[in-house]
């Protein structure tokens, strides 16, 4: 390769999207990766050992990184955010703008779903803006952000939201500032930018039984008179206390949460209209019916168009009792199901079987524990379904091994 790396191997540690930076390498690069060609097994024979190697390594990284696809559920989610969003960033009057919740499971995929329709309307509102910040002040040189995503911290209280988004735009900031001066730096970063969606996830971690997550709750509704669109992203909002004090309208769907209990908060006027959300949930894939089981067989489908095992076949995960094999391992969660098929690839890899079957299948463990960026607490870490079999213990990690004639003749 002479000393090049190779194109599927990136450089650094992975993108943060929590930064200004990192959103936008994210937003410009999340379509970028190549797959591995696909190749049977005689076509790979036919490869030298280098070029094996490096066909392996990038069959290895095809699989960790799986298209993120389209289902029913998202394609819900997506009609919803974008019509909201769009609606909201054309609006020109000073009103309080609308927000979205978007609840389901713990690895439901709902923070790639939502930040992949959120960059597809930021390409949209760049391209139509011409990429240039119509808001930005004659003189300045602060960067067009139409989108900003935070994450909750675990712990909230009101300033140290306020320094998570003023941390998105590396935006300076006195340690020693109080809160109404970090809610006016917030609103400056917000219009400065150009800022049209603010993305708050990981919501569900707010405790309502706690009085700085109460007080965290309060500012956030005061950030729906900033003119942006408040997009929350959380694990079962519906149970989680976010909406104790909700009232759900039933022609509209929509939440109605009432502004804060002072007509100020934390310095930060408060209007007369109350805070609207819609409340949307991303969930499970379900096996109760003909249509839900086909648009599971569906997502199958694609899953295994994506994979790249040189004994595959046609219908190796859609067809015969794997779909329902599939189900009852992961319960439809697609979170789930990636982490089962990426790792039960990478055994196939390993020991030579190249292709899925159930029996493997049964070798691999979903282990969840230790996921350092989710909190358990606020059930960002699902339940497992049990498995049918005991687990064999696995092997040394062989993918990179050389196995010769006998081994190629398998």
């Amino acid at each position: 390769m002479n000393g090049e790396v190779a194109p599927f191997v990136l450089p650094g540690p992975p993108l943060a999207r929590n930064t200004l930076a990192g959103w936008d390498a994210y937003r410009r690069t999340r379509k970028s990766f190549a797959p591995a060609p696909v190749l049977d097994r005689d076509a790979w024979r036919a490869l030298s050992r280098r070029r094996r190697q490096i066909h392996d390594l990038h069959r290895a990284a095809t699989h960790a990184n799986l298209p993120v696809l389209s289902t029913p559920m998202s394609r819900a989610v997506g009609k919803l955010l974008t019509s909201r969003i769009e609606t909201n960033a054309l609006k020109q009057q000073p009103t309080t703008r609308a927000g979205v919740m978007v609840t389901g499971g713990g690895y439901q995929g709902k923070t790639e779903s939502v930040c992949e329709i959120i960059a597809t309307f930021e390409d949209r509102w760049r391209e139509l803006l011409g990429h240039v910040n119509p808001e930005a002040l004659a003189g300045t040189r602060d960067l067009h952000a139409p989108v900003a995503y935070v994450q909750t911290p675990v712990t909230a209280k009101p300033k140290s939201l306020c320094k998570a988004i003023l941390s998105f735009y590396d935006a300076p900031f006195h340690v020693k500032l109080d809160l109404p001066e970090l809610i006016r730096l917030v609103a400056d970063c917000l219009h400065d930018h150009g800022t049209k969606v603010l993305i708050l996830d990981d919501i569900t971690r707010l405790r309502m039984h706690r009085s700085d997550d109460q007080d965290t709750l309060d500012l956030i509704r005061a950030f729906m008179s900033m003119h942006v669109t408040l997009v929350l992203v959380g694990v079962n909002i519906q149970t989680s206390g976010l909406l104790r004090e909700g009232l759900r309208d039933a022609a509209t769907g929509q939440w109605t949460l009432a502004s804060a209990s002072s007509r100020r908060v934390n310095g930060l006027e408060a209007t007369q209209t109350e805070r609207r959300f819609d409340l949307v949930e991303l969930g499970p894939f379900r096996y109760g019916s003909s249509a839900s089981i086909a648009a599971w067989v569906r997502h199958l489908t694609g899953v295994e168009n994506a994979l790249r095992l040189l004994d595959a076949r046609p219908g190796m995960l859609s067809t015969g009792t794997m779909p329902e094999y599939l189900y009852e391992r992961t319960g439809g969660v697609v979170g789930l199901l990636e982490r089962l098929i990426e790792d039960g690839c990478r055994e196939a890899m390993d020991c030579g079987q190249e292709h899925l079957t159930e029996a493997l299948l049964d070798t691999i463990a979903i282990d969840l524990d230790g996921s350092p960026a989710r909190d358990v607490g606020a059930g960002e870490v699902p339940p497992v379904p049990s498995r049918k079999r005991a687990v064999a213990k696995r092997g040394r990690n062989t993918v990179f091994d050389d196995r010769g004639p006998a081994g190629e003749a398998g």
